[in-house]
């Protein structure tokens, strides 16, 4: 029997402090599963304003990121969110803070997934003891997709880590950064074994939209769990 087809997509929206309007309707666009977020805002008044967000999205949130430095995931009604956590990580005052969020979600066919969300910061060193930090906490999982922000090329140290630790990167190799004309890709999707890459799937956006949501695009990729392989189209 072939496995549930899911879209996992990741995207920075810098604090919603560009059109967060925008961003939500390109979200809705993309139809993912899971949305893994880095920017959200933390300030006062920042839960609910990462709620209506989520609403507008057509997704669920889990209600609270603190300490996570802006990290959250939201999923749609299509999962059914079995437990979600945040998790501060630790950096230089005053530097700002960082953070990573997951989400625990069972498929309509049983599975369970773990969703990670992370924005590593600017620092390579401190990126990568982030990095190995968040490896450690999820060590013994089960399938795992970790999505974000790295704040470096995934052929930097943190991707060789990350690899090294038994994920895989998923998804094409496109830039992501700035929005108004990507020449870097900040923001992954890496996978763990058993999890299938299929595409990433067309999303028509007209030229000069991206930058008005915010600094980042968005990444996604579709995936199975186990099972073979379906043809293209989402299910």
């Amino acid at each position: 029997m072939p496995g549930q087809r899911l879209r996992v997509a990741t995207y920075n929206t810098r604090d919603f402090l560009d059109d967060h309007r925008l961003a939500a309707r390109l979200v809705r666009a993309l139809d993912p599963d899971l949305l893994c977020l880095q920017e959200v805002p933390r300030r006062l008044g920042g839960p609910t304003r990462v709620r209506r967000f989520a609403d507008a999205c057509g997704m669920r949130w889990s209600g609270r990121h603190t300490g996570s430095g802006g990290t959250t995931v939201l999923t749609s009604p299509r999962t059914s969110l079995l437990r979600a956590a945040h998790h501060r990580l630790p950096v230089r005052w005053p530097d700002r803070t960082r953070g990573w969020a997951e989400a625990e979600v069972g498929l309509a066919d049983g599975a369970v997934l773990t969703a990670v969300s992370v924005h590593l910061g600017l620092r390579a060193s401190e990126r990568v003891r982030h990095a190995r930090s968040v490896l450690a906490a999820l060590a013994g999982r089960g399938p795992v997709v970790l999505a974000g922000d790295l704040n470096e090329e995934p052929e930097g140290p943190v991707g060789r880590l990350l690899l090294a630790g038994g994920l895989r990167l998923a998804g094409p190799p496109l830039p992501t950064y700035p929005a108004r004309a990507p020449r870097r890709r900040l923001d992954v999707l890496l996978v763990s074994p058993g999890i299938r890459v299929l595409d990433a799937g067309e999303v028509a956006v007209p030229d000069g939209v991206w930058q008005r949501a915010s600094d980042h695009r968005p990444a996604w990729v579709d995936l199975e769990l186990g099972g073979p392989l379906r043809s293209r189209g989402r299910a």
